[in-house]
């Protein structure tokens, strides 16, 4: 049995999967074409943030599951993969104390304007200190958007580390972890000096943060994204840190033209390649965590993490006994 590997992922993984017989498959690059000749004859694929559009499910032959390397699915057309009978699962929580990590480090960069202040030094300019508005987390307001693994974790870091008052908007979290909730994400921004976004991207969550709930933001409150860049509304958030509201911003995940629009002529923005889960701790758990998911699929059991139901062989067993 084959498995494709579209996007390299950690050694280790690979090495489970041989280990059960199942011959790994490199992508040397995941474009249509090279995916699309290398697809028949595996049984079962193992993806990154490229996704796996219908396209890839129309050259496939023998596929019967597909496993992302982390939590992330939008890239995926589960449709097809439903039309085609593969199931698809992510590989959630094994990044997120790597995601966790990243957020916290962008929020201390923006509070401190830490690349600028780079930048203007090499550069041989002086006076950025003088000109410069920075601030502290200490005793601040922190609001988590979405309570998952990452959210949770950086909700105790900053508590723990920086003595933040933490408020969490996640309607669907049925703990808190102690941490206060808000009845309304409205109600977390008018306190919060601190916003940090670790929502899935769903329809009710597309453009969350958008000109009316910026309009609502405590003046001067720092915002993180590690998430997903729909969530924010661009070009109001660069319309926000413009007129002061917005002090500063840390971003992991944002458009691909970003760096290069409005957002990106203001020092006051920070962006990473998508480096959250990009720690080699993270990279190995998580391609782990994905090899798992493909042998626990390939065993006709279907992984917890299933994001679409598939009829047959892969789907649960109250499934079956109901169809």
């Amino acid at each position: 049995m084959k498995c494709l590997i579209v996007q390299p992922v950690h050694a280790d993984g690979l090495d489970l999967l041989v280990a059960a017989g199942i011959e790994p498959v490199i992508c040397p690059d995941p474009s249509l074409e090279t995916v699309a000749a290398l697809l028949p004859g595996c049984v079962a694929a193992i993806t990154r943030d490229v996704g796996f559009p219908a396209v890839f499910f129309d050259a496939a032959d023998t596929l019967k599951v597909v496993v992302v390397h982390g939590a992330g699915h939008d890239a995926v057309d589960k449709r097809a993969a439903t039309e085609k009978g593969v199931l698809v699962c992510n590989s959630p929580g094994f990044n997120a104390r790597s995601v966790s990590e990243l957020a916290l480090g962008l929020a201390l960069a923006a509070a401190r304007l830490i690349p600028a202040a780079d930048r203007e030094e090499r550069e041989g300019l002086h006076g950025f200190r003088e000109r410069g508005v920075f601030s502290e987390l200490s005793g601040k307001t922190a609001l988590i958007v979405g309570f998952g693994a990452t959210g949770a974790g950086l909700a105790r870091m900053l508590e723990s580390a920086f003595g933040m008052r933490v408020l969490v908007f996640s309607p669907r979290a049925p703990d808190v972890g102690g941490f206060a909730r808000v009845a309304s994400l409205e109600e977390g921004l008018r306190q919060a000096d601190l916003i940090s976004l670790h929502t899935p991207m769903r329809e009710d969550t597309r453009g969350l943060i958008g000109e009316e709930t910026l309009s609502l933001v405590k003046p001067g409150a720092i915002l993180v994204n590690t998430a997903r860049a729909g969530l924010v509304d661009e070009m109001a958030l660069a319309q926000a840190i413009a007129d002061g509201r917005i002090a500063a911003v840390g971003l992991d995940v944002y458009s691909h033209d970003a760096p290069v629009g409005p957002l990106g002529q203001s020092n006051r923005v920070i962006f990473t390649p998508h480096l959250g889960g990009a720690t080699l701790e993270a990279l190995k758990r998580t391609a782990v965590g994905s090899a798992r998911n493909v042998l626990t699929a390939l065993s006709g059991t279907t992984p917890a993490t299933a994001v679409n139901a598939p009829i047959g062989t892969y789907a649960t067993h109250a499934e079956r006994i109901t169809s």
